[in-house]
């Protein structure tokens, strides 16, 4: 399975990356500073669990900001599964960089690869149907651009990065306006023109409410599969233009009858957030 994960730009990336080294390197790496000089040599990443490998490009560039001089050679593709024991990168260059990168360059890809194998998990159990697995905002503070990118690496699609994305009610602010009619109206007058409005509703009758005040998504939110159904012919035969969303405690074991629902889109936070690291080692070689 291919991904089409898209990273940040170079200029959004390389200060995520020059942050997260600096945290590490601190006041420099005593041990590296001490015991090496100008020897260079070489290294291998070896996986020491199956998985979905993700962020490899990410660890090539935490070397390069350390040394240019750093070769470092994807064994096993982005977005490929790897097996135990299997060699996953290989590098060579300056022992200096390759020492002082390791534990960064190795984090973000056992992270990164650890949401990208559940994700997989996931999409695999409605490959089949037309539904979608979209990833939510429940990410790790500062890690948010990457591990979105792991889940589309996973074959998910993201969900708005951001608040500024896309206008979505919730149930507060759903209360905090009085309904979802008044919500509604009250950010069309505001917001700018290409920018959809998704309603989240809990009941048949805020589904009606959010279709009679021209929702463009509707997110069916902790319903049973039985309502769900009754939802979606409900909106379908209003509007079949309005896309559907399903969220609230989906599980690998629940998200194929949500699929055969039909809905557009499942959402879920699992990937991210129940995701464990996928381990790798670093070995080195003069």
């Amino acid at each position: 399975m291919s991904h089409f994960g898209v990273l940040p730009p170079g200029l959004v990336l390389d200060t995520l990356l020059r942050n997260w080294l600096l945290e590490d390197i601190g006041r420099g790496d005593r041990t590296t500073q001490t015991l090496i000089s100008e020897e260079v040599g070489q290294a291998k990443w070896i996986a020491k669990a199956p998985g979905v490998i993700a962020g490899l490009p990410v660890a090539a560039r935490v070397f390069q900001l350390l040394d240019e001089k750093v070769n470092f050679v994807p064994v096993v593709a982005e977005g490929s599964s790897c097996q135990r024991l299997e060699v996953v990168a290989e590098m060579d260059g300056p022992l200096d960089a390759l020492l002082t990168g390791e534990r960064v360059a190795l984090n973000i890809v056992m992270r990164l690869s650890g949401i990208a194998t559940l994700t997989r998990k996931y999409v695999e159990q409605i490959a089949d149907l037309p539904a979608k697995l979209v990833d939510t905002r429940k990410t790790t503070p500062g890690l948010r651009l990457l591990e979105k990118y792991a889940t589309t690496v996973g074959g998910a699609v993201n969900h708005r990065m951001g608040l500024d994305d896309a206008v979505m009610i919730k149930d507060n602010h759903i209360a905090a306006a009085g309904g979802i009619g008044k919500a509604i109206s009250r950010i069309r007058q505001y917001i700018p023109y290409p920018l959809t409005i998704e309603v989240e509703t809990e009941s048949l009758d805020e589904v009606e409410e959010a279709l009679q005040h021209n929702a463009d998504i509707i997110m069916l939110d902790n319903m049973p599969v039985d309502m769900m159904h009754e939802a979606v012919q409900m909106i379908r035969q209003h509007d079949s233009r309005i896309k559907i969303e399903a969220s609230g405690n989906i599980t690998l074991e629940t998200i194929r009858a949500v699929a055969e629902t039909r809905v557009n889109y499942i959402s879920s936070s699992a990937p991210i957030t129940q995701s464990s690291w996928l381990d790798l080692s670093m070995r080195i070689r003069l």
